[in-house]
């Protein structure tokens, strides 16, 4: 009957002895550094370890000095319990007698082992422990409640706290030392400093028997060297507290998941995170002259999307500058840095490309009338040149044309959170009229860094949620193309751009309130902010002038001390070409321009047309226009520019020189001096149905006759699709069914056009 009762006892269910009592957490960097340890609510160190996490010979250790009949004896060992009542009731040396299961009995319930009542309720639970758990539970939770010295319980809690290292980790003499602390943790658990003599008396003799029980240990020798060594035990008070803005998100995360267990790892890079630290604290005490007194910083590995360093204020311990606010998560205005995505949509929307001119003029959009930094207009700019100068109305010019997604409508699909309604921003929204988050940020630039597809950054502590689907939000033209413009900007301590290649951008929030520096270098994205959390006013807060240079003191730190893990494949997408333009209009160069360059632009996508900008005009020996070629008669080139843009160049010290005014001629003379032939289309037909398999699509053939020396530029719609020679075919294939406009274009401007239609079948 008693082995049937004993059979049910281990067959029923039990509870987790590990339900029964409360336990801390403890928090670590992806390379195992403690970052922080947490007091239990009943305010006690203890961090639940399973079994097979701790060091094997702790373990052993452990049994030979407490138990060595542990793996075979009910709960209770009748022979040592014999003795000990013998010995203690003769009037000879008190001994306790009991089993790791008695000890362990006694710390669940809190037992008084110390009267005849006291301990035949230890034996009693002892008995029933055995009955309802393996020797496997009982063992682990032995070692995770045992006694350790004041608050310490465990032996997970002890290792970290006396040797700073997990408990899997232990060498053959640290384990020693823990294995015999238990038996008398008051006089033998150091408090911070020597080893009390009581421990080192009773680690001897478990060497002693340790020997014995191992005579052939490879260890040995190097233990003996060691045990000889003054060791010291830490303390609770020499804990770690690092990263304290990262281990707070992590220990709200945490327990909102109950799930997460004892040992919570967050993807931070210890020497990544002090090494950003330090750079910080650096520049803090370099600028205070200026009043610089917090700043923050956020690093991320862009392959995994976690973060690796993660700095939320200057000092966490400032309450001066309310130092345990952290500024990764706070809402903030982010200033120019989000005009990156505005020429990044610019492009997939098919507005610009690197090259195309915008106008740097004073405009009104509405009642809105935005100006730039400095005051100042440049007239005619790239798109490239306006991003890296950050110039304010290119951007705000550009992003009053961007439609499905608008600037407002990217963000939103990009996680930026809680913006009011895109009314209420207007295009105020392209200069930081809106706020985001330092996280929004990182994750934002980490997208242009992984060829357009988003996904939220990593919080950092486990368990780790199941990895959201990564969401295309930019095409991996785009994405590439504006790294590459980004990686143009020339850093502010050389004037030149960095090496090895640094992607970045800065931002200044409106009346000087917060400083920005975000960008792409390595397989790092890092955003750093300088500002005050009370939104103080400082001119010291530019981007350019604060957080750029505290931005590259990083990168450089990083990459001197062997910290970036390298550069992202900078190859180009496959369906990226580069194309010569005519550098002053951005244009496919006419025979008349004469200064060119080479732009990246998207095929079916990028719009690029040939140049009209510069144009040949007769002029005669007083400089006047002639009606066409005689006596003292020349051909000369003129910029024919908008009366606009002539007095944005007057007003910025660079008049443009001007064609003269065209005379009257009669029969209406031409200002060019050649007559070409028009480009005619060959090939398709006019109003020809094209059907394509969708299995196999075959590409169109484009061809077209015009002058010999003329190359001739084909479009579908306002999309460039490349160029020919007079007579060669272009391949094309449609990216899709529907009614298509062509046309071929010479570089005089003469057109002809063709319309087709597109049809897919399976």
């Amino acid at each position: 009957m008693l082995a049937v009762a004993w059979c049910l006892l281990r067959v029923v269910p039990a509870e987790p002895l590990r339900e029964r009592v409360t336990t801390s957490r403890a928090f670590y960097s992806s390379d195992g550094t403690l970052l922080r340890l947490t007091l239990a609510p009943d305010e006690q160190y203890r961090v639940w370890v399973p079994l097979e996490a701790v060091s094997p010979r702790l373990v052993e250790a452990v049994k030979l000095y407490e138990d060595r009949w542990f793996d075979w004896h009910p709960g209770v060992n009748p022979f040592s319990l014999a003795r000990g009542t013998w010995s203690t009731f003769t009037g000879g040396t008190r001994r306790g007698a009991s089993t790791l299961t008695m000890q362990l009995a006694r710390r669940l319930e809190g037992i008084d082992s110390r009267s005849v009542g006291g301990k035949l309720h230890q034996v009693g639970v002892a008995l029933w422990l055995e009955a309802r758990y393996s020797k496997h539970d009982i063992l682990e939770a032995y070692l995770n409640l045992a006694p350790y010295g004041g608050n310490i319980e465990g032996v997970e809690a002890a290792s970290l706290i006396y040797f700073g290292k997990r408990a899997g980790r232990l060498t053959l003499p640290e384990a020693l030392t823990l294995a015999v602390i238990p038996q008398n943790p008051n006089r033998r658990a150091g408090s911070g400093g020597p080893w009390p003599a009581a421990l080192g008396a009773a680690r001897e003799r478990l060497w002693q028997a340790w020997q014995q029980a191992h005579p052939q240990d490879p260890d040995a020798v190097a233990a003996q060297a060691a045990l000889a060594l003054p060791l010291h035990l830490r303390s609770a008070r020499q804990l770690p507290f690092l990263a304290p803005h990262a281990v707070q998100a992590a220990m709200a995360s945490a327990r909102a998941q109950p799930e997460a267990g004892d040992s919570v790892t967050l993807s931070l890079h210890a020497p990544t995170q002090a090494a950003v630290e330090r750079s910080l604290r650096q520049f803090i005490q370099t600028r205070q002259g200026q009043g610089v007194r917090n700043a923050a910083a956020l690093l991320v590995d862009t392959s995994t999307l976690q973060a690796r360093a993660w700095v939320g204020s200057a000092d966490y311990f400032n309450d001066a500058i309310d130092g345990q606010v952290n500024a990764t998560t706070a809402k903030r205005s982010p200033g120019s840095t989000l005009k990156p995505f505005i020429y990044a949509l610019g492009m997939d929307q098919g507005l610009i490309h690197p090259r195309s001119i915008l106008r740097d003029a004073p405009t009104a959009f509405g009642t809105y009338s935005p100006e730039n930094f400095d005051g100042r207009f440049e007239g005619p700019i790239t798109a490239q040149d306006a991003l890296i100068k950050s110039r304010n109305v290119p951007a705000v010019a550009l992003s009053a044309r961007l439609s499905q997604p608008s600037l407002y409508e990217f963000l939103q699909r990009a996680g930026v959170r809680h913006l009011a309604s895109e009314r209420h921003h207007g295009l105020a929204l392209t200069l930081g009229g809106g706020d985001v988050t330092m996280e929004e940020l990182a994750g934002l630039y980490a997208m242009l860094a992984n060829r357009g597809t988003w996904a939220p950054i990593g919080q950092g502590a486990a368990p780790a949620e199941a990895a959201a689907a990564p969401v295309r939000l930019l095409s991996e033209e785009a994405a590439f193309i504006t790294l590459d413009m980004l990686q143009r900007n020339p850093r502010p301590d050389t004037g030149q751009p960095a090496f090895p290649p640094v992607a970045w951008k800065t931002g200044t929030s409106w009346g000087f309130r917060d400083a920005w520096t975000a960008g792409v270098f390595g397989r790092h994205v890092l955003i750093v902010w300088v500002g005050q959390f009370d939104s103080g006013s400082n001119p010291a807060f530019v981007g350019v002038k604060t957080a750029a240079p505290l931005f590259f003191q990083i990168v450089d730190q990083l990459r001197s001390q062997g910290l970036d893990p390298g550069p992202l494949p900078g190859a180009p997408p496959p369906n990226l070409a580069r194309v010569p333009v005519c550098a002053a209009s951005g244009d496919l160069p006419n025979a008349y321009c004469r200064d060119l360059a080479e732009t990246w632009f998207i095929p079916g996508r990028s719009p690029i047309r040939v140049s009209t900008l510069h144009r040949p005009v007769w002029v005669d020996a007083r400089g006047r226009g002639a009606c066409g070629p005689g006596p003292g008669v020349h051909e000369e080139v003129f910029e024919h520019w908008g009366s606009d843009m002539l007095q944005v160049f007057a007003q910025a010290g660079m008049p443009r020189r001007v064609p003269p005014p065209r005379p009257r001629c009669a029969q209406g003379g031409a200002p060019a001096a050649i007559a070409v032939d028009r480009p005619r289309i060959l090939a398709p037909l006019q109003g020809a149905n094209y059907v394509q398999r969708l299995s196999r699509p075959v590409p169109l053939s484009l061809r077209a006759s015009g002058a010999r020396s003329s190359p001739l530029y084909w479009f579908a719609g306002t999309a460039y699709l490349g160029q020919s020679a007079q007579g060669k075919e272009l391949a094309w294939l449609p990216p899709g069914a529907g009614r298509y406009l062509l046309s071929v274009v010479d570089d005089q401007g003469q057109t002809d056009v063709r319309e087709l239609r597109v049809e897919f079948v399976p």
